[in-house]
Protein backbone atom coordinates (compact mmCIF):
# COMPACT_ATOMS: atom_id res chain seq x y z
CA UNK A 1 0.00 0.00 0.00
CA UNK A 2 2.71 2.49 0.93
CA UNK A 3 4.60 1.91 -2.32
CA UNK A 4 1.44 2.61 -4.33
CA UNK A 5 0.88 5.84 -2.40
CA UNK A 6 4.49 6.91 -3.02
CA UNK A 7 4.14 6.18 -6.73
CA UNK A 8 0.99 8.28 -6.83
CA UNK A 9 2.76 11.24 -5.29
CA UNK A 10 5.64 10.88 -7.74
CA UNK A 11 3.21 10.79 -10.66
CA UNK A 12 1.65 14.00 -9.32
CA UNK A 13 5.07 15.65 -9.51
CA UNK A 14 5.45 14.60 -13.15
CA UNK A 15 1.91 15.83 -13.80
CA UNK A 16 2.72 19.24 -12.29
CA UNK A 17 5.62 19.44 -14.71
CA UNK A 18 3.40 18.52 -17.68
CA UNK A 19 5.24 15.30 -18.43
CA UNK A 20 3.30 12.95 -20.72
CA UNK A 21 4.06 9.37 -21.79
CA UNK A 22 6.48 9.28 -24.70
CA UNK A 23 7.99 12.71 -24.06
CA UNK A 24 11.73 13.11 -24.55
CA UNK A 25 13.13 14.79 -21.42
CA UNK A 26 16.63 16.20 -21.02
CA UNK A 27 18.18 16.87 -17.63
CA UNK A 28 20.75 19.62 -17.13
CA UNK A 29 22.66 20.53 -13.98
CA UNK A 30 22.42 17.17 -12.22
CA UNK A 31 24.36 16.96 -8.97
CA UNK A 32 24.11 14.98 -5.75
CA UNK A 33 21.63 17.50 -4.28
CA UNK A 34 18.86 16.95 -6.85
CA UNK A 35 15.53 15.46 -5.78
CA UNK A 36 15.66 11.84 -6.92
CA UNK A 37 11.89 11.47 -6.41
CA UNK A 38 11.34 14.15 -9.07
CA UNK A 39 13.72 12.43 -11.48
CA UNK A 40 12.10 9.04 -10.88
CA UNK A 41 8.58 10.44 -11.36
CA UNK A 42 9.53 12.12 -14.63
CA UNK A 43 11.25 8.99 -15.99
CA UNK A 44 8.30 6.83 -14.96
CA UNK A 45 5.71 9.09 -16.60
CA UNK A 46 7.77 9.69 -19.76
CA UNK A 47 8.58 5.99 -20.04
CA UNK A 48 12.30 6.43 -20.67
CA UNK A 49 15.55 7.57 -19.06
CA UNK A 50 16.36 11.27 -18.88
CA UNK A 51 18.82 12.45 -21.52
CA UNK A 52 21.98 14.17 -20.27
CA UNK A 53 23.55 17.40 -21.49
CA UNK A 54 25.47 15.59 -24.24
CA UNK A 55 22.31 14.39 -25.99
CA UNK A 56 21.65 15.74 -29.49
CA UNK A 57 18.00 14.67 -29.78
CA UNK A 58 15.10 17.10 -30.09
CA UNK A 59 13.53 17.25 -26.63
CA UNK A 60 10.02 18.04 -25.42
CA UNK A 61 10.97 19.11 -21.92
CA UNK A 62 14.15 20.22 -20.16
CA UNK A 63 14.66 19.84 -16.42
CA UNK A 64 17.35 22.36 -15.51
CA UNK A 65 18.59 22.07 -11.92
CA UNK A 66 19.96 25.56 -11.20
CA UNK A 67 21.68 26.95 -8.12
CA UNK A 68 23.15 30.30 -7.16
CA UNK A 69 26.73 30.29 -8.44
CA UNK A 70 26.07 27.91 -11.36
CA UNK A 71 27.04 30.60 -13.87
CA UNK A 72 25.13 32.83 -16.26
CA UNK A 73 21.47 31.83 -16.32
CA UNK A 74 20.77 33.58 -19.64
CA UNK A 75 23.55 31.61 -21.36
CA UNK A 76 22.32 28.37 -19.79
CA UNK A 77 18.75 29.03 -20.94
CA UNK A 78 19.86 29.82 -24.49
CA UNK A 79 21.86 26.57 -24.55
CA UNK A 80 18.93 24.60 -23.08
CA UNK A 81 16.59 25.98 -25.73
CA UNK A 82 18.76 24.75 -28.61
CA UNK A 83 17.45 21.16 -28.79
CA UNK A 84 13.95 22.11 -27.59
CA UNK A 85 10.95 21.22 -29.77
CA UNK A 86 8.82 24.18 -30.92
CA UNK A 87 6.21 23.50 -28.25
CA UNK A 88 8.82 22.47 -25.66
CA UNK A 89 9.13 23.60 -22.08
CA UNK A 90 12.11 24.38 -19.86
CA UNK A 91 11.64 23.89 -16.13
CA UNK A 92 14.24 25.79 -14.10
CA UNK A 93 14.39 23.93 -10.79
CA UNK A 94 15.97 25.90 -7.95
CA UNK A 95 16.45 25.28 -4.22
CA UNK A 96 13.64 26.76 -2.17
CA UNK A 97 14.11 29.90 -0.04
CA UNK A 98 16.50 29.27 2.85
CA UNK A 99 18.21 26.33 1.15
CA UNK A 100 21.83 26.43 0.00
CA UNK A 101 22.01 27.62 -3.61
CA UNK A 102 18.65 29.43 -3.51
CA UNK A 103 18.04 31.63 -6.57
CA UNK A 104 15.80 34.67 -6.28
CA UNK A 105 12.70 34.34 -8.49
CA UNK A 106 13.46 37.80 -9.90
CA UNK A 107 16.69 36.41 -11.39
CA UNK A 108 14.72 33.87 -13.42
CA UNK A 109 12.08 36.47 -14.35
CA UNK A 110 14.82 38.80 -15.66
CA UNK A 111 16.82 36.09 -17.47
CA UNK A 112 13.88 34.48 -19.29
CA UNK A 113 13.02 37.31 -21.72
CA UNK A 114 16.71 37.99 -22.42
CA UNK A 115 16.98 34.32 -23.47
CA UNK A 116 13.85 34.64 -25.64
CA UNK A 117 11.53 32.85 -23.21
CA UNK A 118 8.41 33.68 -21.19
CA UNK A 119 7.78 32.48 -17.65
CA UNK A 120 4.30 30.99 -17.38
CA UNK A 121 4.04 29.45 -13.91
CA UNK A 122 5.80 28.33 -10.74
CA UNK A 123 5.36 25.08 -8.82
CA UNK A 124 6.73 23.33 -5.79
CA UNK A 125 8.38 20.09 -6.89
CA UNK A 126 9.26 18.59 -3.55
CA UNK A 127 10.38 19.59 -0.10
CA UNK A 128 13.51 21.40 -1.24
CA UNK A 129 13.03 22.44 -4.90
CA UNK A 130 10.78 24.90 -6.74
CA UNK A 131 10.22 25.08 -10.49
CA UNK A 132 9.70 27.93 -12.94
CA UNK A 133 8.10 26.99 -16.29
CA UNK A 134 9.58 28.76 -19.32
CA UNK A 135 8.37 28.60 -22.92
CA UNK A 136 9.09 30.38 -26.19
CA UNK A 137 6.55 33.22 -26.56
CA UNK A 138 3.72 32.48 -28.99
CA UNK A 139 4.23 35.78 -30.85
CA UNK A 140 7.89 34.96 -31.49
CA UNK A 141 6.94 31.57 -32.92
CA UNK A 142 4.39 33.04 -35.32
CA UNK A 143 6.87 35.65 -36.65
CA UNK A 144 9.41 33.01 -37.70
Amino acid sequence: MVAAEDAGRQSDIAGKLGVEPGMVVQELGWDTDVDEAVRDAVEERAGDDLLDEDAVDVVDLVLMWWREGDGDLVDALVDAGGPLAESGVIWVLTPKTGRPGHVEPSEIAEAAPTAGLSQTSNVSVGDTWAGARLVAPKAAKSRR
